[in-house]
């Protein structure tokens, strides 16, 4: 086990295997579903929860692991000879798992006080969030320090950008996580929204008349954000819609340097409010790679 530990939430989206060779810790959030409680990622997978989710009458509920749920996995680590943890989630303004990582830490501090812990808000959600976990892990693999792991976090949260299209915005409006996209909700008939996040929340950049125009837009949006001569790791996420997925990633390599990729699926507890055929990218430049 590396000198620091990698601690994220399931929201990050990354690939389970991957999570495993890496040695990156998590904490699932939940789904309420009726009278069930469905663990992210653990009691219900997506494609269980895709093939399901438009036949609600209700939208779920998703719901935060308590700081009690963080602390459990905080002191494990500290049993197997873990002295450091950089715990890394979801944007605060669109989730309580920061605050609940938050308060085990400090919850943790007076029972073992030589253990250090930095919780970090990403500002992000989905594969963003992922993509700064990923190289966190790597940083730690390779040897790096607490506080060199936690300044490279902190270099790529500015400059990692989430561009996601859906069929509908149905699923963010009643789930309350449409943020300043609010007044596309009610015009979008057959339009495809783009939409962002900025700060923590979710904000629209446009929409489009067809799925594929939608897709250009996206590479459009990237290609000018890295620019001629950028590089960019990207990883392509979607609800249920992976051949969807695959055709964004066919336009994007026509126009940009891609020098790594991953698909990922979002999670149900992401599912409850984007729906089934989202398609979208999670990506930031790089350089010198």
């Amino acid at each position: 086990m590396p000198n620091v530990a990698i601690v994220t939430d399931s929201v990050s989206t990354i690939p389970v295997a991957m999570m495993d060779s890496l040695q990156i810790h998590w904490v699932p959030c939940y789904i309420h579903r009726g009278n069930e409680v469905l663990v992210d990622l653990v009691t219900i997978q997506p494609s269980e929860f895709y093939a399901w989710l438009p036949t609600a009458r209700e939208l779920p509920k998703t719901a935060t692991p308590g700081a009690g749920v963080f602390m459990e996995m905080y002191e494990a680590l500290e049993r197997k000879g873990v002295r450091e943890i950089v715990s890394i989630h979801i944007t605060s303004k669109g989730s309580a798992v920061y605050e609940a990582a938050l308060d085990a830490r400090n919850l943790i501090k007076e029972k073992l006080p030589h253990l250090k812990i930095e919780v970090i808000d990403t500002l992000n959600v989905s594969m963003c969030e992922g993509w700064m976990v990923i190289e966190a892990a790597r940083a730690a693999l390779a040897g790096k320090s607490m506080a060199e792991i936690i300044d490279l976090v902190c270099k790529m949260i500015p400059v990692t950008r989430m561009l996601q299209t859906a069929d509908t915005l149905r699923y963010l409006f009643m789930g309350g996580r449409i943020g300043r996209a609010s007044h596309l909700v009610g015009s979008l008939l057959n339009l495809r929204p783009i939409i962002s996040m900025e700060d923590g929340v979710i904000v629209p950049l446009g929409v489009a008349r067809s799925r594929l125009k939608s897709y250009e837009m996206i590479v459009d949006l990237v290609a000018r954000a890295i620019g001629s001569e950028g590089k960019v790791k990207i990883a392509y996420v979607h609800a249920a819609a992976l051949n969807e997925a695959e055709k964004l990633r066919q336009m994007i390599h026509a126009r940009i340097n891609v020098v790594e990729e991953l698909f990922a699926e979002l999670s149900p507890v992401l599912g409850v409010h984007s729906g089934p055929g989202t398609v979208g990218v999670c990506y930031y430049p790089v350089q010198n790679t």
